[in-house]
């Protein structure tokens, strides 16, 4: 009981800074201290975190993809590709509706760190002229970027559920696409309500501007055929880029430089050392403990150690790497329809994070209220998890 009055605390925290418009990364720099304190951390305990915190392949690759991500935006943005790639979109798609949610949809293929970063300015650039808040555009670039992640081999969280569990990738595969198509439907339920009709149609045109989409089919290509990490396609793409523009060795730093600031810096760092102090800690799995200690019926603890999990760290391989090990020993093996449903449990958990890291960039591109958030992924995430109690109950 202690273990969830201590998360509480720190949940409560975390929202409340969030809500005063602090940055996140500061806020998560917070809320790691005050983790320490309540669980009493030792300092060399403390200081082996930090030290994992930055020496960490995933925050190293993190920090470069982030920033490469914006010097990519840059050189879009000021050669005006990212509007073509608009244009082309509305010559193509036609309707108002797929322009705006065709680069989340295509950028959310990527399996990722910061890819909502890369799709935001691409969302901002199609709302263009449309009466749309900023929470509105927030919520689509976030939430249709996100169907793929219950269904994609190429995320490494369904691949470690079927490890772990031994259920085979395609079953699994096969139930989570309620969940992808009811993230689909959900989102056009709560956003572009307002939005209706198709743009205006330029033929000629059309040719021109599919060009424009080259430097992100590149960097597709290179991630999902070639399985190049992020990070380093962005800067191969990047490179090309200087040459075909022929950018001086000044613009060329000028455009890096711009890609290196303070604030991803502090957001990489402060959401990784949170990871790690969560894990380090032992705050998840004590309260893993806790609820198998007092007994609580299967049902309830498919759907609440995945889903704290999930909010917690705000990452699927968390969740699943941190409790489903434990589901199993509690539900007697592994079973189809308690897998997918605490898949679905803990991935909900993930989106309603506010330490999610495309809920932390999404939300810092757009400079977006918090809570103008939560009421369209709030209502969203109830819809699904109605869905995945069904197919608990019928499979």
């Amino acid at each position: 009981m202690l273990d969830i009055l201590k998360i509480t605390i720190i949940f409560i925290a975390i929202l409340i800074f969030l809500r005063l418009k602090w940055n996140i990364g500061y806020v998560l720099l917070l809320a790691s201290g005050l983790l320490a304190i309540l669980y009493l951390m030792p300092i060399p305990t403390i200081l082996s975190t930090i030290k994992s915190t930055v020496a960490d392949p995933v925050t190293i690759k993190l920090f470069f993809a982030l920033t490469l991500i914006k010097s990519l935006e840059m050189i879009l943005r000021e050669k005006q590709v990212l509007s073509k790639m608009m244009e082309a979109s509305r010559n193509i798609l036609k309707r108002k509706k797929a322009v705006i949610i065709s680069m989340p949809m295509l950028i959310g293929l990527l399996p990722s760190l910061g890819g909502a970063y890369f799709s935001a300015p691409m969302v901002e650039e199609s709302t263009k002229g449309l009466k749309m808040s900023q929470e509105e555009k927030g919520f689509i670039n976030y939430w249709f970027r996100h169907p793929w992640e219950y269904i994609l081999p190429l995320y490494p969280g369904i691949l470690l559920a079927s490890a772990i569990t031994g259920i085979e990738l395609r079953s699994l595969i096969l139930v989570n696409l309620t969940y992808a198509l009811l993230i689909f439907i959900t989102g056009f339920l709560f956003s572009m309500r307002g939005v209706k009709g198709g743009f205006a149609k330029k033929v000629e045109r059309r040719k021109r501007d599919l060009w424009s989409f080259l430097p992100v089919l590149l960097i597709l290509l290179m991630v999902m055929a070639m399985h190049i990490e992020l990070h380093y396609a962005l800067g191969f793409t990047i490179l090309l880029l200087f040459v075909f523009y022929r950018f001086s060795p000044k613009e060329a730093f000028r455009v890096i430089r711009h890609g290196f600031t303070p604030d991803v810096i502090v957001i990489v760092f402060g959401t990784m050392l949170f990871k790690f102090t969560m894990e380090n800690s032992g705050a998840v799995a004590h309260l893993s403990q806790y609820f198998k200690d007092v007994g609580i019926p299967i049902l309830p603890i498919l759907f609440i150690l995945p889903f704290l999990s999930g909010l917690l760290t705000g990452i699927t391989v968390g969740f699943v790497s941190s409790t489903f090990p434990l589901l199993m020993s509690l539900a007697g093996g592994a079973h189809l329809n308690e897998i997918t449903f605490a898949f679905a449990s803990g991935f909900t958990g993930v989106l309603l994070s506010p330490v999610h890291l495309c809920f932390v960039l999404t939300r810092e591109y757009f400079k977006a209220d918090i809570a103008g958030i939560y009421r369209k992924t709030i209502p969203g995430c109830a819809i699904i998890m109605t869905g995945a109690l069904i197919v608990y109950f019928i499979l």
